[in-house]
């Protein structure tokens, strides 16, 4: 049963629901567009409900295939259109399932509390998944104690979605229980295979790992002998190395993936997708841990081992381009709605933990993109204080609250700058960064 919810007017053509944190359902927050809500603010809006239900206007406009409408008259706003942040979110708002102490200032101050009395749009980019865009919001928002809407978030297997015509039956690996295969179901996949399934038709598959009870309940029973495997997503981190990658070499080493069947020439299998590729990521323990990178980098290696020929992969999330330019397209449309402007903000702040991806992916974008990209660097996840990353950023910064700030006060030193220029006879170096 959906928990309760008030209808207000978003900023949008569209109604947006606000749903209670401590109610929501997964359910609940398929049923078109919605704000997530602690308790607290769910009978008046919180200073966060503009850019939250902007955001999820925008998003559901960019996945709708309708023809677009009469277009409104923007509302009234205190939204800046120069610019917008994105921030990742382990290492850099959340670390070992608990907000990092400066990231709930940081939100206030992008919400209106600030010198400047304007406020701030933000999107969240991650590479973690192994949930719906929907439970990630629903899990940030009890963290944070603030609204946010599914719009605003950009998992590293979000842009998945657009491959759901293109294969028919897939595995899918990673994750906890079935909330891989709901991911991979609420995106269109038609028929979703999971490792359990493939344990469960046969035990034998995986030596040294049995399906519990409950395991053994969520799998679907199927005949793999007469079912042909047409591509391979790992959604999330494996919770079990050894068995899914033995499964995993199984299908690339098989006949057009069909399991229980061996390639002579070892280049029949499906292909292999993963939705990022982080060797290491942070949590609440003191040192980093490793993520799926170095799975990726084990199930290649261990392919060379048994064919002696190279594996080739894909992935998605940070840093490669498809996450930034989904990004774009969001602010965009955001952009679009509020200010009636048909492109991105001038400036797109990315605050990130991990130089090899965060860093990395918006200094590449940046390189080519028709706006400015600009990378903050944070000291609170993966980057260890004394290191030289391999990719520089624009700035390094110790908190969340800080590169937010840095942001601010570097575009109203550009604004100005801009106003002084149009003022005669004034010196201008004085305003030079």
């Amino acid at each position: 049963m959906s928990g309760p919810s008030i209808i207000v007017p978003s900023s949008g053509s569209r109604f947006v629901r606000r749903l209670s944190s401590s109610e929501a359902t997964r359910e609940s927050l398929s049923m078109g567009p919605t704000v997530v809500v602690p308790p607290k603010h769910l009978m008046a809006p919180s200073d966060a409900n503009e850019v939250a239900s902007a955001m999820e206007t925008a998003r559901h406009e960019l996945d709708s295939s309708a023809t677009p409408g009469t277009p409104i008259t923007p509302p009234e706003t205190a939204m800046t259109d120069k610019y917008a942040y994105a921030f990742d979110i382990d290492g850099v708002l959340i670390r070992g399932g608990k907000p990092i102490p400066e990231a709930i200032e940081a939100m206030k101050v992008l919400n209106g509390e600030n010198e400047y009395g304007i406020k701030v749009p933000y999107i969240f980019v991650t590479n973690g998944g192994g949930k719906t865009e929907q439970e990630r919001c629903l899990q940030l928002s009890q963290q944070l104690e603030i609204e946010v809407s599914p719009g605003q978030f950009i998992c590293g297997h979000t842009p998945m979605r657009e491959m759901a015509e293109r294969y028919h039956t897939v595995l899918v690996v990673g994750g906890e229980g079935e909330k891989c295969r709901q991911v991979a179901e609420g995106y269109g996949f038609k028929d979703v295979v999971t490792p359990g399934d493939i344990i469960k038709d046969n035990q034998d598959t995986t030596p040294f790992r049995k399906l519990t009870i409950e395991e053994y309940d969520n799998s679907r029973l199927r005949n793999f002998g007469e079912i042909e495997i047409n591509a391979i997503f790992v959604f999330a981190d494996s919770r079990d190395w050894a068995s899914d990658q033995q499964i995993i070499l199984d299908l690339l080493m098989s006949k057009n993936g069909r399991l229980g069947t061996r390639s002579e020439t070892f280049d029949e299998g499906p292909p292999v997708f993963f939705s990022h590729n982080d060797v290491v990521w942070s949590t609440s323990h003191d040192l980093t841990r490793i993520g799926m990178g170095a799975l990726r980098v084990s199930l290649e290696a261990m392919f060379k081992a048994v064919t002696g020929k190279d594996l080739r992969t894909t992935a998605f999330g940070k840093p490669q381009i498809g996450t930034f330019q989904f990004a774009t397209r969001l602010l965009q449309q955001w952009r679009k709605d509020i200010h009636s402007i048909d492109s991105p903000p001038d400036t797109v702040y990315f605050v990130g933990d991990t130089p090899e991806s965060d860093i990395r992916g918006t200094n590449e974008f940046d390189s080519h993109a028709n706006n400015s990209w600009y990378s903050i660097l944070v000291r609170t996840g993966v980057f260890q204080e004394g290191t030289k990353p391999r990719f520089q950023p624009k700035a390094t910064v110790d908190t969340v609250l800080e590169a937010v700030k840095h942001g601010m006060e570097r575009e109203y030193k550009k604004a100005l700058k801009a106003s002084i220029q149009k003022a005669p006879g004034i010196d201008n170096a004085i305003m030079e960064e």
